[in-house]
C-alpha cells in the first residue's frame, strides 16, 4: 500500500518549507508567499529512490591536463561575447527578463541561426501555440529555417520527444514556469514544479550532451521568479534588460561557469527583430546636446568592453520641505552619498534643490567609477555652465572626497580617443602607459579640485 503523501507549505519566492502556514516567510521575509503543496517524493528522473544503494566513486587529484570545453558559435557576435565564446554542449542556460522585452524573439532568431548552420535546434513553447510561433517567425524572416517546433508543457512528453530522434544541439524551453511533472501534485509555476522540471532538464543536458536554454519569468523586483536554487543549478544566468521607451536591449551575464560573468551584449529592437549593435558607445552618444549644462560623458567598462555613455543631471529649486531625488539607471544610494560628499567636502549644498539624474539610452550603470562623471554633471547643472564637449570623466569618489583609481584605464582611454574626445578627467593615481594615447589627461586627486572649476566653494 502506497504511503500517503504529506502536505507542506512552500514559499513561492525562496522555496523555504514549513509544516504550518504563516503570513510571513521566515526565509526571505516576504508576506503572503506561503502556498500549500504536496510532497510527492523525489523529482522525476533524479534517480533517487529508497532502494538505491550508493557505490564508491573514483577520486581524482587536482593535477593533470584538462581540455578546454568545446563550444559552437551561436551565429551572433553579441551572444558569443556574453556566453564566453559560444555555447558549451551539455550546458544549462537560464535567461530572464520582463514580459515583452524580446526574450522569445531573441531565442527564435538563435534557433533559426543554428538550424541554418546545420545544427539540430528544438524549440518547446509552453506559453504560445505553434501557430503563434510561426507568425513570429514569418515576421522575423526566419520561417524557412529548419527549426523543430512543439507546444508542450509536460516534462515527460518533452523527454520522450528528445529521446525520439537524433541528439539535439540546442533545446529551448519557453518558459520553465509553464512545465509540470506528473509525479508532483502541484500547479505549474510553483516552487516544487519549477525545481523538479529544471533538475530533470539539466540531468538530460548533462547525460545527452545537448545544451538546454530555459526562459524564466521575473518578479516585480527584476529577479528571476522561483527558488534561488535554480540559478545555482544552471551553468549560466543571463538577464535581458531594456527600457520599453528605448529600442535598445542589453543581454547581461550575471553567472557563467564557462566565461566572464560581467559581459554584456547590446541589441536594437527593430521591425524585423533584434539587430546587433557592434559599437554601443556611438549608440548611447548619438543624440548629444553638448551646449546644455548638466551633461557629462562617462567612460565605463562592461565586462571587457569599454562603453561611453552620457550622464544627465538636472538641479532645480525645490518647493517641498524634503527635496526630491530621482535616479534612472544608477544607484539612488550612490547619489545620496555623492551629494553628501559635495556638501561636506566642497561646500556645494543641494539641500534646497531637487536633483534628477539620468543615464541616457536606458543603460544601467553599477560601476563605482561613474562617481566622477556624475559629480561633474551635478556641478555643471548646479552652476549652469556646460561642460567642455570633448571631456570624458571616470573615477571613484570616497567619503573623504578623494578620487580613487579605476580599473582598465587603458581601455577607457582608447575608446575615448576612438570616438573623437580629446581630454579625459581621471584620478591622480593609477598607471597609464606614456605615449600610448594622444589624449590630454587632467588628473584629479580630490573632488574639490573639480568643484573649484565648475562652481564656487565656500
Amino acid at each position: 500500500m502506497a504511503k500517503p503523501s504529506k502536505n507542506s507549505f512552500v514559499c513561492q519566492s525562496c522555496g523555504t518549507t514549513a509544516s504550518r502556514w504563516a503570513g510571513k516567510c521566515v526565509g526571505c521575509g516576504e508576506w503572503n508567499t506561503m502556498a500549500e503543496e504536496t510532497d510527492a517524493g523525489p523529482a522525476p528522473g533524479s534517480g533517487i529512490t529508497k532502494s538505491t544503494r550508493g557505490r564508491a566513486v573514483k577520486l581524482e587529484s587536482l593535477t593533470g591536463s584538462t581540455a578546454e570545453a568545446p563550444r559552437f558559435s551561436t551565429g551572433s557576435v553579441e551572444l558569443d561575447r556574453v556566453s564566453g565564446g559560444g555555447i558549451v554542449p551539455g550546458s544549462a542556460i537560464l535567461i530572464g527578463g520582463e514580459p515583452g522585452i524580446g526574450k522569445s524573439t531573441l531565442l527564435l532568431q538563435l534557433t533559426a541561426s543554428l538550424a541554418r548552420a546545420g545544427r539540430r535546434a528544438i524549440y518547446f513553447s509552453g506559453e504560445e501555440a505553434v501557430a503563434q510561433v510561426r507568425l513570429r517567425a514569418e515576421r522575423l524572416g526566419v520561417a524557412d529555417a529548419p527549426v523543430a517546433l512543439a507546444a508542450e508543457t509536460n516534462v515527460a512528453n518533452i523527454l520522450a520527444t528528445l529521446a525520439d530522434g537524433p541528439r539535439a544541439d540546442l533545446v529551448v524551453v519557453d518558459s520553465i514556469q509553464t512545465l509540470w511533472a506528473d509525479a508532483l501534485e502541484a500547479a505549474p509555476g510553483t516552487v516544487s514544479q519549477v525545481r523538479a522540471a529544471t533538475q530533470t532538464l539539466i540531468r538530460h543536458a548533462k547525460t545527452q550532451g545537448s545544451a538546454v536554454l530555459l526562459v524564466g519569468h521575473v518578479t516585480k523586483d527584476g529577479n528571476i521568479a522561483g527558488p534561488k536554487v535554480i540559478e545555482h543549478m544552471v551553468d549560466t544566468v543571463l538577464y535581458f534588460e531594456g527600457d520599453r521607451g528605448h529600442p535598445y536591449r542589453i543581454l547581461r551575464a550575471v553567472k557563467n561557469r564557462f566565461g566572464a560573468s560581467d559581459e554584456i551584449g547590446v541589441f536594437e529592437m527593430i521591425g524585423s527583430g533584434l539587430r546587433e549593435v557592434q559599437n554601443p558607445s556611438e549608440l548611447f552618444l548619438g543624440e548629444r546636446n553638448t551646449m546644455s549644462p548638466g551633461i557629462a560623458v562617462f567612460a565605463g567598462m562592461e565586462g571587457t568592453r569599454p562603453i561611453l555613455v552620457e550622464i544627465q543631471a538636472l538641479v532645480a529649486p525645490s518647493g517641498l520641505g524634503t527635496p526630491r531625488r530621482a535616479v534612472v539607471g544608477w544607484d539612488s544610494n550612490r547619489l545620496s552619498m555623492l551629494l553628501a560628499v559635495l556638501d561636506a567636502r566642497c561646500g556645494v549644498s543641494f539641500s534646497t534643490r531637487d536633483v534628477y539624474l539620468n543615464v541616457a539610452g536606458g543603460l544601467k550603470i553599477i560601476e563605482p567609477a561613474a562617481d566622477l562623471a556624475a559629480a561633474a554633471a551635478l556641478l555643471s547643472a548646479f552652476s549652469g555652465a556646460a561642460l567642455p564637449r570633448d571631456n570624458v570623466y571616470f573615477g571613484e569618489i570616497s567619503l573623504s572626497g578623494a578620487v580613487r583609481p579605476a580599473s582598465h584605464m587603458a581601455q577607457r582611454l582608447k575608446e575615448s580617443q576612438k570616438l573623437g574626445f580629446s581630454n579625459v578627467v581621471l584620478p591622480a593615481s593609477g598607471d597609464v602607459e606614456r605615449g600610448a594615447t594622444k589624449l590630454r589627461l587632467t588628473r584629479i586627486g580630490h573632488l574639490k579640485e573639480l568643484a573649484e572649476l565648475l562652481s564656487p566653494c565656500d
